[in-house]
């Protein structure tokens, strides 16, 4: 800092700032905020900053903020938000003396005359007591509770401004004991708040409200022992003039019933009756936080009684609050067409989901259709709760509104028309008993709705058609059913190929919903549905383009080797080469391509063996590229984004299991082995889970290309299944537990330096398997199995640690090659170590009837093998004791071998 702002040592009690310090701070601080100067903003920031590393300058700050009269507002709320963001790094390395000397300058601002100041100040007081906890600042509690007593309205508000915040982002602090106070914090401002709620000034009202809200989750004592006032408080709130606290009755109501019914249940028809009346409050906030009760309510374990005799007064109310409102932003989006480019503030961050090897998929959230949360989505998504608690019950209220609406033609009437097709949608699950006599009917009429001249009715037509593909699936088998099948996939095929950008998203959306439930149903359609996607795939902005990859993609996994013939390649790889080449390895438009590619590769199999070299050879340098962007940028060219690994190493997988052996040649010439290794021991997770995923893949193909490394995978592999904190990893434990089996079937008495450590691991996730997921859990038993057959010696003294959960988790696999393997295990020790299953013989037996058939001879032959070597083992009337435990349609199953 310049020598005019060197100031008096903060050591002292007294510091004093020094004005030329002062003036130089406010100069830059008023060349940062002030939008038309022309100063480069971030050498002002470098220079506030450099600032920073002064001793004083925190002080100098809070001197600006709390008693730098005459300055002007802006500057001094710069000043303490600068001031806040610092003491976030600093203040606990501070001296005492600088920390009293900020903290003292505080409390007096509390009822500064300027609104924007006591705000900022409520916030660094918020921060103070985050850092240093109520104990650290012995004079607050007692200023705050003054200013609340004062009847100045300032000062109230300035006081309840704080308190508000601090209950917000750090309500605990509040419910904990404080040395030298008879009660805790939120004892004494309870009472206080509940006085404020009925204050004669609305900013009370809410901060009051607002503040107590905050504690419902936690539910301290002080909460729950005044429940009854509480409650009584938020009756009389209930018909406030102000929406802001009308809203925060309804989200208290809300978090209630979520939280704690029970209080709510003696009043539940008053609250029900109110939440019904703002439900259509003009103020649409309100409204939209008083429909989340509905769902809430569904939620809870009340009985649904108490929502029936509501139904026929609701449904109406929501059906109505689904119409479009005339300020909604997807009206203005609707107007898009397509020719005009995507603004980068359009593009949604994606996620790619690692591979994950096992029996668990992920639910995909179809219903999303845009982002905003507001209230035709809450009522839609009410609707749809209550049609899966009430079923077909609620269709004489909904559908002769529905018809009304559809009946009113005329192009003012399109919101009405567009809100009963998405109602359709929204019940589709849970009335499908109802309808299901009706859907011929229903589609009949949807299909038209496809190319309705409003493009909100196009695309929320697509949706609805998609909510019921499940059906439309099902009743192709016969002419009629097939005929209207096809109707409804022409007519989104149409809808993807729309002029309108929403229009387009919706129907991608729908076809991929279609493609999952009609699989190889597309077949005969496969060249026209080719088509209609590559021709979209020319025309699409970016947004939606990703789109189209992933119906490509959805495309490939639900026809599979369909895909694999020469007329259809034509339409559908030159296009996706073209844009191959055309993206630089730092495009993130890349990732969405190489997902489509690795659904490609897995459907074609070894028809994908003509566009693999290229395509591995990128995803090679695409990880040495990233590799090195994350040790040194400058060089790489790059910035670090371990997405391009994760979706490049799913690639070279889905490339293993398409091209099987046929890849070995590509891996042989490569340096995949190292950076596969690298990628094992990276510190992302998710890098991990799909390093390790390929790592399984390629020990199925080309397992003599790891040799030259094997010991190092094998013992990072089993690291992870040995973490303190597995519960945050499982998906990573799960696919290096599968690769561990994949890689010992193969190599066979190489893996033996680890089984014995593997064991020690894999046994305690059977012991707990409860708390972990099933996927996991069968990984473990069929790689327990793949060891104790590949190395019997070794893993079958340990049996009788492990026999009783391994039984448990085999009987629970399907039938599959990797069960046979697991069993061919548990064959194998039972030759080695008879006496270490007897004491699990029943359960090995309900583990051996849990097969609905061995497709295998010789495993079959070595199973009736075990089952006759005990009951020769077990004489007098002991093998028939066994067997009297077991229930009848498991005997029967045994009946198979012969026992």
């Amino acid at each position: 800092m310049a020598a005019t702002a060197t100031a008096t040592a903060a050591s002292t009690t007294s510091w004093q700032p020094q004005e030329g310090g002062v003036k130089e701070i406010c100069a830059l601080l008023e060349l940062q905020i002030s939008p038309s100067s022309t100063a480069d903003k971030s050498q002002i920031w470098q220079q506030l900053e450099h600032y920073s590393q002064h001793p004083d300058f925190n002080n100098y700050l809070a001197f600006i903020l709390a008693r730098a009269e005459g300055t002007s507002v802006e500057i001094r709320q710069a000043a303490g938000l600068l001031l806040k963001n610092n003491l976030r790094k600093a203040y606990k390395s501070m001296t005492p003396e600088s920390q009293q000397y900020i903290r003292s300058g505080l409390l007096p601002c509390l009822g500064a005359p300027d609104k924007h100041i006591r705000s900022t100040v409520g916030t660094i007081i918020t921060e103070i007591v985050q850092l240093g906890g109520i104990l650290g600042w012995p004079e607050l509690l007692q200023a705050l509770v003054t200013c609340m007593e004062s009847n100045d309205l300032n000062h109230m508000e300035g006081a309840m401004d704080a308190l508000s915040k601090i209950c917000e982002d750090a309500p605990q602090l509040l419910d904990a004991d404080v040395p030298g106070l008879p009660d805790r914090p939120i004892q004494i401002f309870l009472p206080r708040l509940y006085q404020f709620f009925q204050s004669p000034h609305t900013s009370l009202r809410k901060l009051a409200l607002g503040s107590v809200n905050q504690y419902i989750m936690l539910m301290p004592a002080a909460l729950y022992a005044s429940m009854h006032q509480y409650l009584q408080g938020l009756f009389v709130l209930a018909h406030d003039p102000a929406p802001e606290v009308r809203k925060l009755v309804c989200a208290a109501f809300v978090q209630l019933i979520e939280v704690r019914p029970s209080f709510l249940e003696p009043h539940l028809k008053q609250v029900m009756e109110y939440i019904l009346q703002v439900n259509k409050d003009a103020d649409e906030e309100v409204a939209l936080e008083a429909c989340e009760f509905w769902s809430a309510y569904c939620d809870t374990q009340l009985s649904s009684e108490n929502l029936r005799e509501f139904l026929p007064r609701l449904i109406p109310v929501l059906l109505s609050n689904m119409v479009y409102a005339d300020d909604d932003e997807s009206l203005a989006e609707a107007e898009e067409d397509d020719s005009l480019p995507d603004r980068e503030q359009d593009l949604k961050p994606r996620f790619h989901a690692s591979r994950l090897h096992g029996s668990e998929d992920a639910e995909d959230d179809d219903d999303d259709i845009v982002n905003v949360w507001n209230l035709r989505k809450c009522s839609a998504a009410a609707l749809d709760v209550l049609s899966n608690v009430f079923g077909d019950e609620i269709l004489p209220t909904m559908m002769p509104v529905v018809q009304s609406k559809l009946a009113a033609t005329g192009d003012e009437f399109w919101k009405e028309r567009e809100a009963a097709v998405l109602a359709i949608g929204a019940v589709a699950e849970g009335c499908i008993n109802g309808l299901y006599p009706h859907l011929p009917q229903m589609v009949e009429f949807l299909i038209p709705l496809l190319d309705d001249n409003f493009p909100l009715i196009r695309s929320i037509s697509c949706w609805t058609l998609s909510r019921f593909s499940k059906y439309i699936v099902q009743e192709s088998g016969h002419e009629k059913g097939y005929e209207q099948f096809d109707k409804v996939l022409m007519g989104i095929l149409r809808r993807v190929l729309d002029n309108n950008k929403r229009v387009q998203e919706a129907a991608c959306s729908a076809f991929a919903t279609l493609e999952e439930e009609a699989a190889e149903g597309l077949a005969p359609r496969l060249e026209v549905i080719l088509q209609h996607l590559m021709c979209a795939f020319g025309k699409y902005q970016r947004r939606n383009l990703r789109i189209v990859y992933d119906a490509i993609g959805t495309l490939a996994d639900a026809v599979g080797a369909e895909l694999n013939q020469p007329k259809y390649l034509e339409i559908l790889m030159p296009p996706l080469i073209a844009k191959w080449q055309q993206l630089s390895n730092t495009d993130k438009d890349l990732f969405p391509l190489l997902e489509c590619f690795t659904s490609i590769a897995q459907a074609l199999s070894t028809g994908f063996a003509q566009f693999a070299q290229p395509v591995f050879q990128r995803c090679i340098e695409i990880i040495h590229t990233q590799q090195l962007a994350k040790v040194d940028p400058s060089s790489a060219g790059a910035l670090y984004d371990k997405e391009f690994i994760v979706c490049s190493l799913d690639l070279l997988s889905g490339l293993s299991e398409g091209l099987g052996s046929g890849i070995e040649s590509l891996v042989a010439q490569s340096s995949l082995r190292d950076l596969l290794l690298q990628c094992c021991m990276d510190d992302a997770s998710d890098v991990r889970q799909s390093a390790f995923a390929l790592l399984g893949d390629l020990s199925r193909v080309c397992a003599v290309h790891l040799h030259p490394r094997l010991p190092e995978f094998l013992d990072v592999a089993a690291k992870q299944l040995n973490t303190p904190n597995l519960k945050e990893t499982l998906s990573v434990a799960n696919n290096a537990c599968w690769a561990i089996g994949e890689l010992a079937v193969k190599i066979q008495k190489d893996v033996s330096p680890v089984v014995v450590n593997v064991i020690s691991y894999l046994v305690p996730i059977l012991q707990h398997s409860e708390e972990l997921n099933k996927s996991l859990v069968e990984n473990t038993a069929i790689t327990l199995g793949r060891l104790a057959w590949v190395c019997p010696e070794l893993v079958s003294p340990h049996m009788e640690h492990f026999m009783q959960p391994w039984c448990i988790a085999l009987s629970m696999i399907r039938d599959d090659i990797e069960k046979e393997d697991a069993f061919r295990g548990l064959c194998a020790m039972v030759r080695a170590n008879p006496s270490g299953a007897l004491s699990s013989l029943v359960l090995m037996c309900k583990a051996i009837a849990s097969w609905h058939e061995i497709r295998s001879e010789d495993l079959h032959n070595e199973v009736c093998q075990v089952l006759h070597g005990y009951k020769q083992m077990l004489r007098n009337g002991a093998w028939d004791q066994y067997m009297s435990a077991l229930e009848p349609p498991v005997k029967e199953k045994l009946s198979k071998y012969q026992v």
